[in-house]
């Protein structure tokens, strides 16, 4: 086998005795201390911080083995929030402007606007839809969903009718 794949016996000899090299033992060391460092940022800490870290702990490598070794463990940054891609549906149909920029009914009940907003939240956006008496000027309806689609509006018309 040692001549087909032109190697020296030794080698073989050699590989068995010590199955990792010395270079894999002190990755697993070292991936032991950016995991620690890893957890303790709650997965926020990239290479060139957990490098910081692994400096100030006293122990000496580089950046870019640091980044290797994140990658090759798959220890990724999380950053930020995820985008939550939501499908077109059909246009909607465009109802007639009655009002015409009239916005001081003459009594309650009788004009009613609505709005969506969103809340940014640890766990993603908070959608808030609203509708509002021009009279009063008051909220008479709300919902909250984490998806923006019709049933929000539908729902929050509904609390103000009821």
């Amino acid at each position: 086998m040692c001549r087909v794949l032109k190697i020296h016996c030794s080698v073989i000899y050699n590989r068995l005795k010590q199955p990792l090299s010395a270079r894999a033992i002190e990755n697993e060391r070292l991936l032991k201390l950016i995991r620690e460092f890893y957890i303790a940022s709650g997965a926020t800490y990239g290479s060139p911080w957990i490098y910081r870290d692994l400096s100030e702990a006293g122990e000496t490598c580089s950046v870019h083995r640091v980044a290797k070794i994140m990658r090759r463990s798959r220890l990724r940054v999380q950053i930020g929030y995820q985008r939550r891609y939501i499908k077109n549906g059909k246009p909607s149909r465009i109802a007639y402007n009655i009002w015409e920029r009239n916005l001081a009914p003459a009594s309650p009940n009788t004009a009613w606007v609505s709005d969506i907003t969103y809340v940014r939240t640890y766990e993603g956006f908070l959608y808030l839809a609203t509708v509002i008496d021009l009279y009063s000027l008051r909220v008479v309806g709300w919902s909250m969903d984490k998806n923006i689609d019709k049933h929000l509006v539908i729902n929050a018309l509904l609390m103000a009718v009821y």
